[in-house]
Protein backbone atom coordinates (compact mmCIF):
# COMPACT_ATOMS: atom_id res chain seq x y z
CA UNK A 1 0.00 0.00 0.00
CA UNK A 2 1.41 3.40 -1.01
CA UNK A 3 0.98 6.49 1.13
CA UNK A 4 0.49 9.85 -0.57
CA UNK A 5 0.28 13.41 0.72
CA UNK A 6 -2.42 15.86 -0.43
CA UNK A 7 0.09 18.76 -0.37
CA UNK A 8 2.86 17.06 -2.36
CA UNK A 9 3.35 16.70 -6.10
CA UNK A 10 1.64 20.00 -6.89
CA UNK A 11 2.61 20.97 -10.44
CA UNK A 12 4.97 23.93 -10.76
CA UNK A 13 3.00 25.17 -13.80
CA UNK A 14 -0.48 26.19 -12.67
CA UNK A 15 -1.50 28.21 -15.73
CA UNK A 16 -4.61 26.03 -15.67
CA UNK A 17 -6.43 24.75 -12.64
CA UNK A 18 -5.16 21.25 -11.73
CA UNK A 19 -7.56 18.33 -11.25
CA UNK A 20 -6.36 14.96 -9.97
CA UNK A 21 -8.58 11.93 -9.56
CA UNK A 22 -7.68 10.27 -6.25
CA UNK A 23 -10.29 7.48 -6.10
CA UNK A 24 -13.61 6.53 -7.63
CA UNK A 25 -16.20 3.84 -8.01
CA UNK A 26 -19.62 3.86 -9.67
CA UNK A 27 -21.11 5.95 -6.82
CA UNK A 28 -18.32 8.25 -5.59
CA UNK A 29 -15.49 10.28 -7.15
CA UNK A 30 -12.82 11.93 -4.99
CA UNK A 31 -10.53 14.52 -6.53
CA UNK A 32 -7.88 17.02 -5.53
CA UNK A 33 -8.14 20.42 -7.15
CA UNK A 34 -5.36 23.02 -7.03
CA UNK A 35 -6.19 26.62 -7.96
CA UNK A 36 -3.93 29.65 -8.19
CA UNK A 37 -6.01 32.73 -8.89
CA UNK A 38 -8.38 30.64 -11.01
CA UNK A 39 -12.11 31.10 -11.33
CA UNK A 40 -14.91 29.64 -13.41
CA UNK A 41 -15.68 31.19 -16.80
CA UNK A 42 -17.73 34.39 -16.55
CA UNK A 43 -20.60 32.85 -18.52
CA UNK A 44 -22.42 29.73 -17.46
CA UNK A 45 -22.83 27.80 -14.24
CA UNK A 46 -21.87 24.31 -13.08
CA UNK A 47 -25.07 22.25 -13.02
CA UNK A 48 -23.92 18.82 -11.91
CA UNK A 49 -25.97 15.63 -11.84
CA UNK A 50 -24.42 14.53 -8.54
CA UNK A 51 -23.96 16.11 -5.12
CA UNK A 52 -20.55 17.63 -4.41
CA UNK A 53 -18.93 18.04 -1.00
CA UNK A 54 -15.87 20.34 -1.03
CA UNK A 55 -13.35 21.41 1.59
CA UNK A 56 -10.57 23.98 1.27
CA UNK A 57 -7.45 22.47 2.81
CA UNK A 58 -5.18 25.41 2.01
CA UNK A 59 -5.86 28.92 0.69
CA UNK A 60 -9.18 30.68 0.18
CA UNK A 61 -11.99 30.74 -2.36
CA UNK A 62 -15.38 32.25 -3.08
CA UNK A 63 -18.18 30.16 -4.54
CA UNK A 64 -21.13 31.97 -6.14
CA UNK A 65 -24.60 30.51 -6.41
CA UNK A 66 -27.32 31.56 -8.82
CA UNK A 67 -29.65 34.04 -7.07
CA UNK A 68 -27.95 33.59 -3.66
CA UNK A 69 -25.16 35.23 -1.69
CA UNK A 70 -21.55 34.23 -2.31
CA UNK A 71 -19.91 31.81 0.13
CA UNK A 72 -16.32 32.48 1.23
CA UNK A 73 -14.27 29.41 2.14
CA UNK A 74 -11.02 29.54 4.12
CA UNK A 75 -8.73 26.75 5.26
CA UNK A 76 -10.85 24.04 6.88
CA UNK A 77 -14.20 25.32 5.61
CA UNK A 78 -16.40 22.84 3.78
CA UNK A 79 -19.65 22.97 1.87
CA UNK A 80 -22.17 20.50 0.50
CA UNK A 81 -23.54 21.46 -2.91
CA UNK A 82 -26.71 19.57 -3.85
CA UNK A 83 -27.09 18.12 -7.33
CA UNK A 84 -28.26 20.70 -9.91
CA UNK A 85 -27.51 23.63 -7.56
CA UNK A 86 -26.04 26.12 -10.04
CA UNK A 87 -22.67 27.43 -8.82
CA UNK A 88 -19.24 28.61 -9.89
CA UNK A 89 -15.91 29.52 -8.36
CA UNK A 90 -15.66 33.29 -8.56
CA UNK A 91 -12.27 33.77 -6.84
CA UNK A 92 -9.25 31.91 -5.44
CA UNK A 93 -6.11 33.36 -3.91
CA UNK A 94 -3.46 34.30 -6.46
CA UNK A 95 -0.46 34.56 -4.10
CA UNK A 96 -0.50 30.89 -3.03
CA UNK A 97 -2.28 27.70 -4.05
CA UNK A 98 -5.79 26.87 -2.96
CA UNK A 99 -5.97 23.11 -2.39
CA UNK A 100 -9.44 21.57 -2.46
CA UNK A 101 -10.76 18.10 -1.82
CA UNK A 102 -13.97 17.42 -3.76
CA UNK A 103 -16.18 14.40 -3.26
CA UNK A 104 -18.86 13.83 -5.89
CA UNK A 105 -21.57 11.41 -4.77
Amino acid sequence: MTTNNIFQAIPADLNDEFFELLAENKHVKIERIVSLGHSSPETGWYDQASNEWVIVLKGQAIISFEQEEDVTLACGDYLNIPAHKKHKVSWTTSDSETVWLAIHY
